[in-house]
């Protein structure tokens, strides 16, 4: 089913602006997305080679594009990759794809998936909702900027305890109306 990149990117900006902002997931995803200099890509293929093609082309406009304009891209998959096992088996691709065009060490790739899993936890578990997003996503980030965002923040090794926390607290009404997608 081919759903309007209008919907998805709308769908995806909404999971941005009050789950990962406004839960504040990321404590340095405000400022670029306040600023307009985060890209919502939509990829619409069917097939490994495409998405390669269209994970490269993310890459390199992500590469090409100063940080004033772009800081970040999330290029979001709607077509492939629903199986979530599927999806992480793919990051293995998507990695090979960062070191071929010697994107290793400049960017880095985060993932999000609507049925996002840690290893060691169970699929309900309140702690996958940290990484579960409407579809799934790349997230390619530039290091320099993570590594400025990092060390300006006073603890950043407690960003995903706190996250988890957040997480186990929040009443089930709230984490249904913040991820709907996650209860289809």
């Amino acid at each position: 089913m081919i759903i309007d990149n209008d919907v998805i990117e709308r769908e995806v900006r909404r999971w941005l602006t009050e789950a990962v902002v406004g839960l504040g997931l990321c404590p340095f995803a405000a400022k670029p997305l306040q600023e307009m200099r985060v890209a919502v890509d939509v990829s619409h293929a069917g097939n490994a080679e495409d998405l390669i093609n269209d994970l490269h082309q993310a890459l390199s406009r992500l590469e090409e594009t100063g940080v004033s304009k772009l800081e970040t891209s999330l290029l979001v998959i709607p077509n492939m990759l629903q199986d979530f096992y599927d999806y992480n088996d793919f990051l293995e691709i998507a990695d090979a794809v960062l070191q071929e065009g010697s994107w290793e060490g400049e960017i880095q790739i985060a993932s999000f998936h609507p049925d996002y899993q840690f290893a060691g936890t169970e699929k309900a578990d309140p702690e996958n909702f940290t990484n579960r997003a409407p579809y799934p996503i790349f997230h390619l980030l530039r290091e320099d900027s993570l590594e400025k965002a990092l060390s300006s923040y006073p603890d950043p090794e407690s960003i995903p305890e706190r996250n988890i926390a957040l997480m186990g607290e929040m009443d089930p009404n709230i984490l249904r109306a913040l991820f709907p997608y996650c209860f289809k």
